[in-house]
């Protein structure tokens, strides 16, 4: 899987319309503020008020027991698959879930887990595809134990996996004694998008995570919830890799202040990435996937201009991308206006007419 930013080049202008991805968010002054005002103790012993927040909201937002607060999305897929799944486990997964092409080998690395890639379109398999991958337990074949998910698909075009599909895939995991868990890197862009709310599209998924960073506009933080007993088990391999983050209510609060304030506004950004996906399509020779929430991949081939070569052109505009899996990628947050996403479609027209 190819995942190419731009380079840094100390003769290109300051990047000034930054789609590389939502992780390139800076927190709000406001949302600043609320870190530097957050009451804060220490999270190992569970006096951390903020961070308790925060693990108690999350936990009420998705319907689960019990949440806690991690350091990144990424961790709280590992930390997961740990607490599940035993070395010569098997793990089934999308083929370009993030788990598989993300997260460094971190599952085979650091739990000897198999992950079976599952075909499908836009980051999706079906339950069908599912329900065929799955094999009888003998002692020929690793034990099955964990499917997952990726809400939305990231390297799927940001798809949102609808409910009923979500729902069928966790009654054929129940049904052969799999626990289902759910990769939230961006969930919310999913439920504010659907309409569907996150405790209805989280139901019945043994464990489910959020991230802050991203979309949200927070400098750090993820949070997971699953089951008191899954939450205990978390909690102690986050100890075994690294620990607690002691005084984390500072980061937590911007996480709180994320909840109460930058939700709603995702719809923005979904709006402002169909406008981006109107505008390239309406250049001649770009082929661009219509948008579901904050990411548009697009490729300019048909219009004489490489991918890394628009990317490249870009840059020296003060744009950023990124090329992904031979496409580009350009990210949607809350850093971004729509009149600069109308001067983005300005240079890529410029550009492309260079050609």
């Amino acid at each position: 899987m190819h995942y190419t930013p731009a380079r840094p080049d100390p003769k290109a202008p300051a990047v000034r319309i930054n789609l590389l991805s939502d992780t390139q968010t800076k927190p709000t002054p406001a949302m600043r503020e609320a870190m530097a005002k957050a009451e804060v103790g220490d999270e190992q012993v569970g006096d951390d008020p903020t961070t308790n927040e925060l693990c108690a909201r999350v936990a009420d937002l998705l319907g689960k027991e019990a949440a806690v607060f991690m350091p990144s999305g990424t961790m709280c897929n590992v930390v997961a698959t740990l607490a599940y799944c035993r070395p010569g486990d098997e793990i089934l997964a999308h083929a370009t879930a993030h788990i598989i092409a993300r997260e460094g080998g971190a599952h085979a690395a650091l739990g000897g887990f198999q992950i079976t890639q599952l075909p499908g379109e836009d980051g999706q398999f079906t339950p069908e595809t599912f329900r065929a991958a799955l094999h009888p337990r003998t002692r020929y074949q690793p034990p099955q134990v964990l499917v997952s998910v990726e809400q939305t698909a990231n390297i799927g075009g940001g798809t949102i996996w609808k409910k009923a599909v979500l729902d069928e895939v966790v009654r054929i995991a129940k049904d052969h004694g799999l626990v289902t868990h759910m990769d939230g890197a961006r969930l919310l862009n999913a439920t504010v998008a659907s309409g569907v709310s996150p405790r209805d599209m989280t139901a019945g998924w043994d464990s489910a995570w959020i991230d802050f960073s991203k979309g949200l506009g927070a400098p750090i933080g993820g949070a997971i919830a699953g089951t008191r007993a899954f939450i205990d088990d978390v909690w102690r391999w986050k100890q075994r890799l690294g620990g607690s983050m002691r005084q984390s209510g500072v980061c937590a609060a911007a996480c709180i202040y994320a909840l109460d304030h930058h939700v709603d506004r995702l719809a923005d950004d979904h709006a402002n990435a169909r406008a981006l996906a109107r505008g390239l399509s309406q250049i001649n020779g770009i082929a661009v996937q219509t948008p579901e929430t904050n990411l548009v991949f697009f490729k300019p081939d048909g219009a004489g201009v490489s991918g890394d070569r628009m990317v490249s052109e870009l840059r020296k505009r003060g744009v950023m991308l990124a090329m992904m899996d031979g496409r580009i990628r350009a990210c949607t947050h809350l850093d971004v206006t729509a009149a600069m996403i109308e001067e983005a479609i300005g240079h890529v027209r410029d550009i492309v007419r260079a050609a």
